[in-house]
């Protein structure tokens, strides 16, 4: 009971009182949430990325397995989600947001407290959630954007104005630079800083502030469960793939707890950004953190069990 009480008050509540702060702000003055989604997306995302990966040294069997067992769990994931999609014959623009909130797990600003608290600074942990991290955000900024917009205006044009996107050069450029181990000037190393630092802000208040705008009529309850799988079918899925890879310790521990993660405030943004049923994506985003409360405790306790 103490340490669920400690991640409630030490990872929950400062989630959200970013997530009050932004309804708040919307509701005195209404903001412009285009404008905002956008900042996020076109500077301040890629500033995030170019600091993770221009940071992290990372060993190679990690990574490795790391990648594999990300790649495998989302492509599960996405089959998972596809099908109950199918089911209820939804359109194409709505399935997206659906499938989206359930492939996108908010690892960084939720995964990465959690992380530290479990393992209390491990540097072998954090360095598979940053892993997790990365890859994360650059699935949910390439193929999340591809995936709205190929609805929205074709699979060609959505490919190109992918390749237009500030966080594909910020993602090349920082791996070039760390692999030839190419010192960054101070002056854009503090600029890129401050954009990073800034990401997890913004997309938070982002989200209170579409928050703020939605009327919980609760329409989209047949939407909800979206929330299961992400919240409860996603660790059972993660938790098969990192017995059949062999994976154990803390390692292993790590991706079965990011895995229990709620949906990414990211996936809201992007909702946001493209006009793809906005309202509902920030309401899942909200109803998943808020269960999450109870499930990833629940995780955190079954790993210490299994690991």
């Amino acid at each position: 009971m103490a340490e669920m009480i400690f991640i409630l008050k030490s990872v929950l509540l400062p989630i959200f009182i970013m997530i009050s702060l932004g309804y708040v702000l919307q509701k005195r003055f209404k903001l412009d949430l285009s404008t905002l989604a956008k900042l996020n997306i076109n500077v301040f995302v890629p500033g995030f990325i170019f600091v993770k990966f221009y940071k992290t040294s990372l060993a190679l069997d990690m990574l490795f397995y790391v990648m594999v067992f990300f790649i495998i769990y989302v492509a599960l994931l996405y089959v998972a989600a596809y099908s109950i999609s199918k089911v209820q014959n939804l359109d194409k623009a709505k399935a997206t947001t659906l499938n989206n909130s359930v492939l996108f797990f908010n690892s960084g600003n939720y995964g990465a407290p959690v992380n530290d608290l479990v393992f209390k600074s491990n540097p072998v942990a954090m360095s598979a959630q940053v892993i997790v991290l990365t890859m994360q955000n650059i699935f949910t900024f390439t193929y999340g954007v591809f995936a709205i917009q190929s609805v929205q205006i074709g699979k060609l044009k959505a490919l190109l104005n992918y390749f237009k996107m500030p966080i594909i050069y910020a993602l090349v450029l920082a791996v070039i630079l760390n692999y030839n181990d190419i010192a960054v000037p101070n002056f854009i190393w503090t600029t890129v800083s401050y954009l990073s630092d800034a990401m997890i802000a913004i997309a938070l208040i982002l989200l209170g502030a579409q928050i703020a705008n939605i009327k919980f009529s609760f329409k989209w309850t047949s939407s909800y469960i979206y929330i299961f799988i992400r919240l409860i079918i996603g660790p059972l899925i993660a938790l098969a793939i990192i017995k059949v890879m062999g994976i154990d310790g803390v390692v292993g521990q790590t991706l079965f707890i990011a895995s229990a993660m709620p949906t990414s405030v990211n996936s809201s943004v992007i909702a946001q950004e493209y006009d793809n049923y906005p309202e509902l994506a920030a309401e899942l985003v909200f109803l998943s953190t808020l269960f999450s409360a109870i499930t990833v405790v629940i995780v955190i306790y079954l790993s210490h069990m299994i690991f």
